[in-house]
C-alpha cells in the first residue's frame, strides 16, 4: 500500500469527493484542498493532478478547480467498465495476491463487517477503498487496474449520491465474499463473487 504525503492527500481529498463534502460541480480553490487534505502545496498539487487524471476534478483555465458534476448516464457506463475487467481483476488477484495483500485482504473484511454492524456508509466507503487499492497491487495487469481504480471512486460516489443506503448489508456480504475468495486463492470463485457484486450494484 502506498503511503506517500501526495497519497495521503490524494485519500483525503477522493473520500471528501465521494462522500460530497465536496460537492459536484463546486468551484474550489488549491488553498481549499490544501486545507482540507491537511498537507502541503506540493502533496495537494500531485494529489490534484490524479483527481483530475480521474475526471472527478477538472481544471479550468481562468476559472480554477470544480468537482466534477454526477450525470444521469454516469452509472450505466460506470458499471459497464467494472462488469467487464473487475471480475477478471479478482480472479487474476486471487492467483498473484502475496502473503501480506492477503492479510491485508483479511482486514478489510474485518472492517467491513463493523461498518454492516454499525451502519457506517462512509466507514465502508473508506475500506471500499483500501480494498480496491489491495486488488490493484495484487492485480498484475496493469491495463485492467488503470482503467479500473476512476470507475470504482465514481461508482462510491454515485452510489452515496442515491441515499439507497438500506442496500449496503447486503452490498457488505457480497464484498466479503469476493475477498474471502481471493484470500482464499481460489480464482474461479472470486471471478464469480466479484461478477455477482457488480451485478447486484449495476441494479442499486
Amino acid at each position: 500500500m502506498q503511503n506517500s504525503l501526495s497519497h495521503l492527500a490524494y485519500l483525503a481529498l477522493e473520500y471528501a469527493i465521494v462522500t460530497l463534502e465536496l460537492k459536484p460541480g463546486a468551484l474550489v480553490t488549491e488553498k481549499q484542498l490544501i486545507e482540507m487534505a491537511g498537507h502541503g502545496r506540493t502533496p495537494v498539487r500531485e494529489a490534484i493532478q490524479k483527481l483530475a487524471w480521474q475526471g472527478l476534478i477538472h481544471v479550468r483555465p481562468r476559472v480554477g478547480l470544480q468537482i466534477a458534476q454526477i450525470r444521469p448516464e454516469d452509472h450505466q457506463y460506470v458499471m459497464q467498465v467494472r462488469r467487464e475487467l473487475e471480475p477478471i481483476a479478482a480472479a487474476l488477484a486471487a492467483t498473484h495476491a502475496d502473503a501480506e495483500q492477503r492479510r491485508e485482504l483479511r482486514e478489510c473484511a474485518r472492517v467491513m463487517r463493523e461498518c454492516a454492524a454499525t451502519a457506517d456508509l462512509p466507514g465502508f466507503f473508506a475500506v471500499d477503498k483500501a480494498f480496491d487499492e489491495i486488488l490493484e497491487a495484487a492485480c498484475p495487469n496493469d491495463f485492467i487496474t488503470a482503467a479500473l481504480g476512476p470507475v470504482q471512486t465514481h461508482s462510491r460516489r454515485l452510489w452515496f449520491s442515491t441515499g439507497t443506503h438500506d442496500r449496503m448489508d447486503r452490498s457488505i456480504a457480497m464484498h466479503i465474499r469476493a475477498i474471502e475468495a481471493i484470500y482464499g486463492a481460489n480464482s474461479a470463485e472470486a471471478e464469480a463473487a466479484m461478477a455477482a457484486l457488480i451485478d447486484y450494484l449495476a441494479g442499486a
